[in-house]
């Protein structure tokens, strides 16, 4: 459903409490030791990788079997896939549930408080909530498959990164075959394109939200070299850093908000749309070009970034009652049938062995060059940011 927010809308009350919300979180966390993606002196459970010479995957196949069956939540419908594929590999079943990382999180939070734990895996795209809530309460764990760790980096074990990946700027080929109209990231944020460029509202899609948060921490050079390659002379800033002042000129540009980022390929690339828009939206879209006849492509060499790279990490419940069919589907999405199916439309893997799909949409050529990367150390601050950065959308949003 396409929405968008009425302009002057303040929610003070409900800002503040959910300030309130997230601070009592954070003195809430207990963890036991330091860890890579914390940040800031705020620490992670430890992880420490079983010895691989004495790993057998046979044997966790063999318990897992015993214990019948494996539930998995995951933002990305790709899990049924890739539950259904498990299923038919081990002879377990297995489920897959699509459910966005908010939502997950609350379920899994009540869960573990009741103790009666449904949920088995979290595969789970919302890095701050993990490190600054379900991690150090202890709700989820990571597990390092033994087998696989020397294909993952350091970097990619605590919370342990499944995938990254992308949001990209996407135009109208058909009503813009000479290609896409909007150049650079500023661009959005002109009077031209007011009201006229789609997204998900960062309101509800965690991840833009840290998009924002992360651009204002390692993002101010190249968002005020990209300004200056406009012609219109030096980046005069009313906010804080070139970030908080795109993210604001954007937001007073009035785009238009959905639930949904099929609402978005839609309204950018329907075969009868006959108005030019952007979009912003995943690439997993890009799968329904042929079927649904989407006229839809990427803004390739769109300045600075023609989108962001994020990670999805792999977790599983403290108290899950199948721990070891847990560990297999961990397994399962580390090696390459497992992220076959969840980069149908692309992505890059955490395990090295298995690197880059072979799926990444036209245009999308170097995953590193074109796309905004997150880094894991900021996971902390941008969970600190988080409502500072919702409220300054609201009272921006026009």
């Amino acid at each position: 459903m396409i929405r968008t927010i009425p302009a002057g809308r303040r929610a003070r009350a409900g800002a503040a409490a959910a300030a309130a919300v997230a601070t009592a979180l954070l003195s809430a966390c207990a963890p036991s030791t330091s860890g890579q993606a914390g940040g800031e002196g705020t620490p992670l459970p430890s992880v420490t990788v079983e010895d691989a010479a004495s790993f057998k995957l046979d044997d966790l196949v063999a318990a897992a079997k015993k214990e019948g069956s494996v539930l998995a939540y995951d933002g990305s419908g790709d899990v049924k896939d890739m539950a259904e594929a498990f299923t038919k590999k081990y002879g377990i079943k297995a489920e897959g549930v699509k459910s966005k990382a908010a939502d997950t999180a609350e379920k899994m939070t009540r869960e573990a408080q009741a103790k009666n734990v449904t949920i088995d895996v979290n595969l789970f795209e919302d890095g701050p909530m993990l490190v600054g809530q379900l991690l150090p309460q202890q709700i989820v764990k990571t597990w390092i498959p033994p087998d696989l760790a020397p294909h993952i980096s350091e970097a990619n074990r605590n919370p342990l990164m499944m995938i990254s990946k992308a949001y990209v700027f996407v135009y109208n080929s058909k009503l813009s075959p000479q290609g896409c109209p909007v150049k650079n990231i500023w661009d959005v944020t002109d009077a031209k394109w007011k009201g006229k460029v789609m997204l998900q509202d960062p309101l509800g899609k965690e991840v833009f939200t840290q998009w924002f948060t992360q651009m204002a921490k390692q993002g101010g050079d190249k968002l005020t070299a990209a300004y200056e390659q406009l012609g219109k002379g030096k980046l005069k800033l009313s906010e804080d850093d070139p970030a908080h002042e795109w993210v604001k000129r954007f937001a007073q540009n009035s785009p238009v908000l959905t639930t949904e980022d099929e609402d978005v390929a839609a309204g950018v690339a329907a075969p009868n749309q006959t108005q030019q828009r952007i979009g912003l939206l995943s690439i997993a879209k890009f799968r329904d070009l042929e079927e649904k006849g989407y006229q839809m492509k990427v803004c390739e060499g769109m300045n600075p970034w023609v989108g962001f790279a994020y990670p999805k990490f792999a977790t599983i419940a403290t108290g899950s009652k199948h721990p070891n069919a847990a560990k297999l589907f961990v397994h399962f999405a580390m090696e390459k049938e497992g992220f076959d199916l969840e980069a149908h439309a692309g992505g890059v893997s955490g395990n090295d062995a298995v690197g880059v799909s072979k799926n990444n949409p036209p245009g999308l050529t170097d995953w590193n060059t074109q796309l905004y990367q997150f880094s894991a150390s900021q996971l902390i601050a941008d969970f600190r940011a988080r409502q500072d950065i919702k409220d300054f959308w609201r009272l921006n949003h026009h």
